[in-house]
């Protein structure tokens, strides 16, 4: 069945719902999937035609400072790709809502993404336990292990970073999956990480699986590595995120 793509606009927000075009009106669990740093929607289309190919209805939002609300990046490091991050979060709710009131749904919903899509994943895991399963594609769950790598780099770089940047990135912490595991509560967690990714280094991943797949909140993790693979999301890989969604959305009644 061909997927459909609308245009839409949840308030200020720009977005694509992908759907098949047999079922716009069946009650679809519902996907929210975030595109990486200075990309937009419109490349995220093959990972949300394959989940739309499923049976799910998707939901692609340009990120703050992206695709159509694009910005010009700040000279300031990272400011402006954290200010994306926090503005993700903040906008969450909205989204949500937005489907869940204006579309037929049945009440499932799962968050994906890929690198600072996959980092806005597991951040909205420690707050939102509506979430019922997640896929976090080359992103990290430890916001702290980004920040301190980012000093370190800027530090051999001689690049300038500002002296606070730590007490500026001080709302972080509350976000962070690594130091709050128990916010997963068992829910069904894909990672997949190439170990060659200089971006978004694998050790925080493999550390915070390691540290949890044993536990009772982090039962659910799934970890594929991806040997000799970089920061590049390719189709194999979308569609190993896709069916995990589809076992644990759909195919568990």
């Amino acid at each position: 069945m061909p997927s459909k793509k609308i245009h839409l606009m949840i308030d200020d927000i720009p977005a694509f719902e992908v759907v098949e075009e047999a079922l716009q009106e069946a009650e679809l669990p519902l996907i929210i999937y975030y595109h990486g740093w200075q990309t937009n929607k419109n490349l995220a289309m093959t990972q949300a035609r394959r989940l739309a190919g499923l049976g799910f209805r998707v939901c692609l939002p340009d990120a703050p400072n992206h695709g159509e609300r694009h910005q010009p990046v700040s000279t300031v490091p990272s400011l402006t790709f954290w200010e994306t991050i926090h503005g993700n979060l903040f906008e969450f709710e909205k989204i949500r809502d937005f489907f869940l009131k204006n579309r037929p749904n049945n009440g499932r919903l799962g968050v994906g993404g890929f690198s600072m899509g996959g980092m806005t994943t597991a951040a909205l895991l420690t707050h939102h336990p509506e979430i019922d399963a997640a896929v976090c594609l080359m992103g990290t769950p430890s916001p702290k292990a980004f920040i301190d790598t980012t000093i370190m780099r800027r530090k051999e770089a001689n690049i300038f970073l500002p002296s606070d940047y730590r007490d500026l990135m001080s709302w972080t912490p509350a976000y962070d999956l690594s130091a709050h595991p128990e916010t997963l509560n068992g829910r069904p967690l894909f990672f997949w990480h190439g170990t060659e990714d200089w971006k978004i280094p694998i050790n925080s991943v493999v550390k915070f699986v390691d540290e949890n797949r044993n536990t009772e909140a982090g039962r659910n993790i799934s970890l594929h590595i991806g040997v000799g693979e970089g920061h590049l999301l390719k189709i194999p890989t979308m569609e190993k995120a896709s069916f995990f969604l589809k076992e644990m959305l759909i195919d568990r009644d």
